[in-house]
């Protein structure tokens, strides 16, 4: 067997960039890596199996990823195990990790010697295909707290001086991603509120590092989830209100109707921002 883990992603900031190319297809924004993941243990089987926290499921992403890259040997299966303490489909960047991480172990386990790139590129085009993810492969294959702002190049990405710290969130349920790439009109209203974004996300890149950079970040995303139409659960409004009324920053998880914000607020979880890219478990 061989096993491998890839960071969850919260991402604050997108805009879509469409191609009929998937190796083309992304997203620009910001976002940023935190402690939890997925980790992903593969092993011979007589057929392909994808397991999450021991359940079988149906997770087209990966067995997409996996389907690719036992082609042409003499593997019949796989069996991928996944297991992540994060909820799926809440924002977290789940299925770009389990696709990640997935492709790391194969690598590994098949003896293919293909280059981390290759493999996060596989990845990305695993999530475009089947419409999971945009943009969260990028962010987990280089770690940290990122902005992207380059279009036809889905992995290039630059690191915002933002130091490693607690990040609070709560989330109160899923978006379905293929729900909202699916839909013209509403990626519309994204992209143009997105552009607004990215103009104030480019002169971050230069600011000097305090804490006032992850305060502006922090503004730019709460502006963007409002001006998207994205920011409509009323539990998710209420929440932000109540941390910015304590004197807080939070802004909404994308995509999942979910708070995150440097400050402890009621019925938050604490996790970490932290620079850990993709890597192999030895």
């Amino acid at each position: 067997m061989a096993r491998a883990f890839a960071p969850g992603n919260i991402s604050c900031v997108f805009k879509v960039i469409p191609h009929t190319d998937a190796t083309r297809m992304h997203s620009l924004g910001m976002g940023f890596t935190v402690t939890e993941g997925v980790e992903t243990i593969v092993s011979d089987y007589h057929e392909t199996a994808v397991l999450f926290n021991g359940e079988d499921i149906n997770f087209p992403t990966v067995r997409a990823v996996a389907d690719r890259l036992i082609q042409n040997t003499e593997v019949a299966g796989i069996k991928v195990n996944l297991t992540s303490p994060l909820p799926l489909g809440c924002g977290f960047g789940l299925s770009g990790a389990a696709a990640l991480a997935t492709t790391y172990a194969l690598n590994e386990f098949l003896h293919l010697r293909k280059d981390t790139e290759s493999l996060a590129m596989i990845a990305h085009v695993a999530e475009v295909e089947n419409r999971t993810g945009l943009g969260d492969v990028c962010s987990q294959y280089h770690g940290g707290c990122l902005v992207k702002l380059k279009e036809g190049a889905p992995l290039v990405a630059d690191r915002l001086s933002i130091a490693e710290q607690p990040i609070y969130y709560r989330y109160f349920g899923p978006i379905q991603t293929s729900e909202v790439l699916g839909n013209r009109e509403q990626t519309l209203r994204i992209n143009r509120a997105a552009d607004m974004a990215l103009d104030t996300l480019r002169t971050l890149t230069h600011a000097e590092p305090d804490v006032g950079l992850f305060n502006a970040c922090f503004a730019v995303s709460k502006q963007f989830s409002v001006e998207s139409g994205l920011l409509s659960d009323e539990r998710v409004i209420d929440t932000i209100a109540q941390i910015e009324a304590e004197g807080g920053v939070a802004s909404m998880i994308m995509l999942g109707n979910g708070v995150f914000s440097t400050h402890p607020f009621a019925g938050a979880e604490e996790t970490r921002l932290v620079y850990n890219p993709a890597r192999l478990i030895k």
